[in-house]
């Protein structure tokens, strides 16, 4: 199995490539230089494994929600090297990516996932593990922070990740009687989360075609439309 990971949903730039389990990775924080360092980042994982893009398996990239610029970059090199060499590909959650990350470092199976998604609102998910997999309570939405409600817990379990923490923690908690058990603000999704999460993915036989390799947005008004002009 061999499954090709991206992200440049936030201010983190990543690649990844997942070997039967064994993952090649390149991480970077770095705002604003996503479209000058994923593809430098993809050729060396590349060249370090002996892999050509030929021999994978599936694509699989951070979907969204996320910047908007940095969504359409990693969509857009998903797609021209699936388009290329007729490989699946597996759009995944960023703010599942969160989970994953959080649950690498502390091996954490209940995470409450922010990202900062500016406008005075965070993209906000729920998710719990179970058997190797993440599952979602409720949907992803973008929402106010002050409009934030906790999933019912009475022993501190969840643990909070994700910048949306760093930016609005005390507003995610001011509407809520629990706490979290514990906040990890500098908590980014990344390609190797991606690969990870891909890999039982790929098992379940959830892929899709280069085509459907779309962003996942959340907010409807991403780009404001004119308005009509009456005659």
């Amino acid at each position: 199995m061999k499954i090709l990971a991206i992200d440049t949903s936030t201010e983190a730039c990543s690649a990844a490539l997942n070997i039967d389990g064994e993952i090649h990775a390149a991480y970077r924080l770095a705002p604003r230089e996503h479209s000058r360092l994923i593809l430098t980042m993809l050729d060396d994982i590349l060249a370090e494994s002996d892999t050509e893009l030929s021999q994978l398996d599936a694509i699989a990239f951070g979907r969204g929600p996320g910047s908007f610029m940095g969504l359409r970059i990693a969509a857009g090199v998903t797609q021209g090297i699936a388009f290329v060499h007729d490989t699946p590909v597996i759009p995944v959650s960023t703010l599942m990516a969160i989970a994953e990350v959080a649950y690498m470092q502390t091996g954490a199976t209940r995470v409450m996932a922010a990202i900062d998604a500016r406008m005075d609102e965070v993209y906000w998910g729920v998710y719990r593990r179970e058997h190797e997999a993440w599952l979602i309570s409720g949907e992803e939405q973008v929402i106010s922070p002050d409009n934030v409600r906790f999933p019912a817990s009475d022993d501190g379990g969840w643990l909070a990740a994700g910048t949306g923490w760093a930016s609005y923690g005390d507003r995610l908690q001011a509407g809520n009687d629990t706490r979290p058990g514990r906040i990890i603000e500098d908590c980014y999704p990344t390609a190797e989360a991606i690969a990870r999460i891909a890999a039982k993915e790929l098992q379940l036989g959830n892929t899709c075609r280069p085509d459907q390799a779309v962003p996942v947005y959340l907010r409807n008004n991403v780009a404001k439309k004119p308005k009509p002009v009456a005659l």
